[in-house]
Parts: C-alpha cells; sequence; structure tokens
C-alpha cells in the first residue's frame, strides 16, 4: 500500500513537454483538446494555408503504403475530421462503389469527432466508417481485431507515445500493418533555417488570421521540435513491438512515414 501511494505521488508529480513547456503529465490531454476543440471547424483549410497544400501528398503517400483492400478492417488513430479514414473509403471503393469497408476513426477530442461525422454526411459516405471518442494510450477497442492502424500527425500531441505504439501493437491482428505520419526533423541543411523561421514567425501568423487562434499554431511548432527525430522513433516502434520498421523521408524530412508489422 505505501509503496502504491509513492508510485502515485510521483505520477502526479511527473511532467511532460507541451510544446516548449512542462506541464503535468495528468493535464496534457486535457489541453491537447482544448487546443483541437478551438481548431476543429477550420483545421483543414488551416492545413492547406499552412504547408500549401503538400499535406495532401503526404496523406496520399500514407494511403498509396497501405494499399487498403476490400473486407479489411482498419483504425485511423487521431483521425479527427476523416481526413485519412475518407482518403482510405474512396480507395477502397475506386471502381467499385459497393465494396465493403470497415474503417474506425479514433479520437480524443469530440469536437473534431463531430466535425469529421459531419463532413462524410455531407459527402454522403454514411457507411464504411465508425466514429469513436478515446485516448490512444488507452483504447476502447479489442485486441488483435485490425487489420491495419494509421495515424497521421497525431502522435506528437498524446501524453506517452510509448503507451500509444503499445495500444496500437495490441490491436492488431498478427501480420497487421502500422503506419504513422508525422512531422520530423528536417534532412536537407539548407531548408533547416527557412522551416525555421516559417514555422516559428508564420504559422502563429496564419493562426491567428484564419482560425483567431496564434497560440494554438505556436504549440504546433513547438510540439514538432519536440517530437521524437526518425530514428529514435524507429527504435521506440521497435521497442513496443514491432517487426521490419523503416521510415520515408517526404520534403526533406519536413514530415516523415514510418511503419512496421506485428508478426
Amino acid at each position: 500500500m505505501l509503496e502504491s501511494r509513492a508510485q502515485d505521488a510521483t505520477d502526479a508529480k511527473a511532467t511532460v513537454d507541451f510544446g516548449f513547456q512542462r506541464v503535468p503529465a495528468a493535464a496534457k490531454s486535457a489541453l491537447v483538446r482544448q487546443i483541437f476543440d478551438s481548431v476543429a471547424p477550420r483545421y483543414d483549410a488551416m492545413n492547406d494555408f499552412m504547408s500549401w497544400g503538400v499535406h495532401r501528398l503526404w496523406k496520399q503517400a500514407m494511403v498509396d503504403t497501405l494499399a487498403p483492400r476490400a473486407g479489411m478492417r482498419i483504425l485511423d488513430l487521431a483521425g479527427g475530421t476523416g481526413d485519412i479514414a475518407l482518403r482510405i473509403l474512396d480507395r477502397v471503393r475506386r471502381g467499385h462503389p459497393d465494396a465493403a469497408a470497415d474503417i474506425v476513426v479514433c479520437d480524443l477530442t469530440p469536437e473534431m469527432v463531430a466535425t469529421g461525422r459531419d463532413r462524410a454526411i455531407d459527402r454522403g459516405q454514411i457507411d464504411g466508417v465508425r466514429w469513436v471518442c478515446g485516448d490512444a494510450q488507452a483504447l476502447p477497442l479489442p485486441s488483435r481485431s485490425f487489420d491495419a492502424c494509421t495515424v497521421a500527425f497525431g502522435l506528437r500531441n498524446v501524453t506517452d507515445i510509448d503507451s500509444a505504439l503499445a495500444e496500437a501493437y495490441r490491436v492488431l491482428r498478427p501480420g497487421g500493418r502500422f503506419l504513422c505520419l508525422e512531422f520530423s526533423r528536417v534532412v536537407w541543411p539548407l531548408l533547416g533555417p527557412l522551416y525555421d523561421r516559417y514555422s516559428f514567425a508564420v504559422l502563429p501568423a496564419l493562426g491567428r488570421l484564419i482560425a483567431g487562434d496564434a497560440a494554438s499554431y505556436r504549440y504546433l511548432a513547438e510540439s514538432i521540435r519536440r517530437f521524437p527525430p526518425q530514428d529514435e522513433l524507429a527504435a521506440r516502434m521497435t521497442g513496443a513491438g514491432f517487426a521490419r520498421v523503416a521510415w520515408r523521408n517526404l520534403s526533406g524530412g519536413i514530415a516523415a512515414l514510418h511503419g512496421g508489422w506485428r508478426i
């Protein structure tokens, strides 16, 4: 009992990165929810402005790598507005509009889930995708139940990356694939200084102008710098149990696509 109370006290004092700040670990999820509640209505439009539309190519690269097929059961973590899930659905049904699809979008933020669900309804896609509110570190989903798990630009927002990776591994069936698209470390030397200037000067200004929220986009730039670089994330995926882990740099390392398998 004394040992348990001591551990609880240690956990209560633990701090984690929230951008460049250190905050209590127990508080980070709520802070992340506040940010995405704020930006949800303009999230996709801001992605276009911030990346000059290049995020669409990165996401397409992830769906191309996944190569989804009819009958696959796919989990999209931090799926928010459904951008990845609806791309996967379109790929599965390309030329076969009645093809069976079972895609689950799981996101921490109710406002993002509502935005994604409304977007799917507006597109007339009312089947093939299910929407769940849940924490990537403690998924409300059964073990060994998915053929693939994707996460795009969401892993850096979790409190404990290793817990989220372990959960992704848990819900995959043997032979299942995990793909993570995330901002990463620039590998082109001349691009680095320009990217830093853009991130810390232009992004917050765009956030203030378009979304009326500079602070959330300042957090975005900061959280990218706190996220593990390509080789460290690959090592942590291996530590979670994934095999054949590899990554591919996109746009000089501004983003990277990591992949691994549950064998």
